[in-house]
């Protein structure tokens, strides 16, 4: 989660067309990520798309709101994994990704930190700026465990 020092920030992306239905998407200073579309929509699928992204984008969120939230609470962590399922619908004449269903699993050293990890979870959740832009309902099933 980035410290907003202002009211407002852009984000910045570039897409150049490689042919057929993918392309690099590029973003100054960052690895290019290739994308096109699956499979059953005529692309390739070894590249992200759209669908991947988006996905992938409210778990990132997600994920570095709960790195943040620890941070703030000043308790530790081993792991975080977090598998997330976009469910696209035909939606009228279209379709929408019509959910994200994310199921995530912390690993802790001590029983005692659990609650303070499971609000720090429920903390990045509600926080999650990408996720609170979708118009589609997002879940969180969440699992912490003692290592």
């Amino acid at each position: 989660m980035n410290h907003l020092s202002e009211d407002s920030q852009n984000f910045n992306v570039r897409l150049a067309w490689t042919g057929g239905k993918s392309g690099d998407v590029m973003v100054e200073h960052k690895p290019t990520i290739k994308i096109g579309t699956p499979p059953e929509s005529e692309g390739e699928d070894e590249f992200h798309s759209p669908e991947d992204l988006f996905v992938a984008s409210a778990t990132a969120c997600y994920m570095s709101g709960f790195v943040e939230f620890t941070k703030k609470m000043h308790i530790n962590f081993k792991s975080f994994e977090c598998d997330s399922t976009g469910k696209l619908e035909s939606v009228g004449r279209s379709y929408e990704i019509t959910r994200i269903d994310m199921k995530a699993r912390v690993v802790i050293e001590s029983d005692s930190l659990k609650g303070k990890m499971e609000r720090a979870l429920e903390l990045a959740a509600k926080y999650c700026f990408v996720g609170n832009s979708m118009k589609c309902p997002i879940t969180h099933v969440t699992e912490v465990l003692v290592e």
